[in-house]
């Protein structure tokens, strides 16, 4: 019986290397004190700032992408309630800010349901126990 043949490694190249770096540079911890603090003022009483809507608007996205990323990793898509939940988070995600006022503190509202919804069930399972 012969050995298997294991092909020679070979050193990654300089775009690779790059990338990677690139990648890791970008990264950011899940920080979900600042997920709840962003949580807290869209669904707060009051309505959000108008002149914040659009950096809360990509911040929720940004949370929902990680959760979505964190449900993933843990193969949580196995869960019917999380798998609804990543379907709502993905289509919300996809949708733009309304340019009207009102629509866009709705719009902010959803996403933020989402995240929230989406972070308890996480929790749940159990899916983000390494990330606290």
């Amino acid at each position: 019986m012969s050995a298997p043949t294991v092909a020679r490694w070979a050193a990654p190249t300089a775009e690779i290397l790059t990338a990677l770096l690139d990648a890791v540079r970008e990264w950011t911890p899940f920080d979900g004190g600042q997920v709840l603090e962003d949580l807290a003022v869209v669904l707060d009483d009051g309505q959000p700032p108008r002149d914040d809507m659009g950096v809360l608007a990509g911040r929720l996205r940004g949370h929902l992408a990680r959760l979505v990323r964190i449900a993933e990793a843990n193969e949580a898509e196995d869960d019917p309630e999380a798998c609804r939940l990543l379907r709502q988070a993905r289509a919300l995600h996809a949708e733009a800010l309304p340019g009207d006022e009102r629509r866009a503190v709705g719009h902010l509202r959803q996403l933020a349901w989402s995240v929230n919804e989406l972070l308890e069930r996480l929790g749940a399972l159990g899916c983000l126990r390494r990330y606290a």
